[in-house]
């Protein structure tokens, strides 16, 4: 059985993510866990506090929400679990991994755009543990991923080869065509990037990643899964 993370504020591309995880579950069985977090309310009683944490959906959060119930109610041998979490930090964050067996975090586009610091928070954490991250592109692709452009670090001490046999081991993804890293020089390779998506038809990229110390930036830096507008699977060097 696979598990799957999707940190969420229930925007509608939430939908896609759960479509994602249902798809990489391959019919093996599945719990689906949408958390949502906020900060802890700063109230001096233990009944504020409640009160503080009573929070209502939108009509569109329950929509999207029902949505996902339905989906998972039609879908065999998969469970979804809502958990609220209020506060955030390093240990909680790696104890909810541990604590629900996460295999794959999801990450919507939506949810990397949120202003909110906490969910900037969670992002960063996200990539500061072992477990594999799947980043949804900004369009509407499959969900059922098979070829893929391995994006090569060159710092990364990882042979393809060994990429290639974490990804039959943990996922059903093949290599078909690799690249350095392009953050630098993006412009200049951007022609012949397209090109080998285009010909070996590649719906996934796949890099990997190292521990980082967390920062707040005023201006995000655009993700190579938005300039090419597919889905990234990130694997944590070590792990991989």
């Amino acid at each position: 059985m696979k598990n799957f993370l999707i940190p969420t504020t229930l925007k509608d591309d939430t939908i896609s993510a759960v479509k994602s995880a249902i798809s990489q579950a391959k019919e093996s069985g599945c719990e689906i866990v949408l958390m949502m977090v906020s900060d802890t309310p700063d109230a001096f009683s233990s009944s504020n506090f409640l009160r503080e944490m009573r929070t209502g959906l939108t009509k569109s959060q329950e929509e999207v929400l029902e949505t996902c119930r339905y989906m998972i109610d039609h879908t065999k041998n998969c469970k979804i679990k809502i958990h609220n979490q209020y506060g955030l930090s390093s240990p909680i964050f790696r104890g909810i991994i541990e604590h629900f067996a996460v295999k794959l975090v999801i990450l919507t586009h939506s949810y990397k755009q949120e202003t909110k610091r906490i969910h900037q928070y969670l992002v960063q954490l996200a990539a500061n543990q072992k477990c594999p991250i799947l980043h949804l592109g900004n369009e509407q692709f499959k969900q059922d991923f098979t070829k893929a452009l391995y994006i090569e670090n060159s710092s990364a001490n990882i042979h393809v080869k060994d990429v290639q046999q974490y990804l039959n081991e943990n996922f059903s993804y093949e290599i078909v065509s690799q690249t350095s890293k392009i953050d630098d020089n993006y412009e200049e390779v951007a022609p012949y990037l397209t090109e080998a998506i285009s010909k070996y038809e590649i719906d996934l990229l796949v890099e990997t990643r190292k521990g980082e110390k967390i920062k707040f930036k005023k201006v995000k830096k655009q993700d190579i899964n938005e300039k090419l507008g597919l889905p990234v699977l990130s694997l944590y060097e070590e792990l991989a």
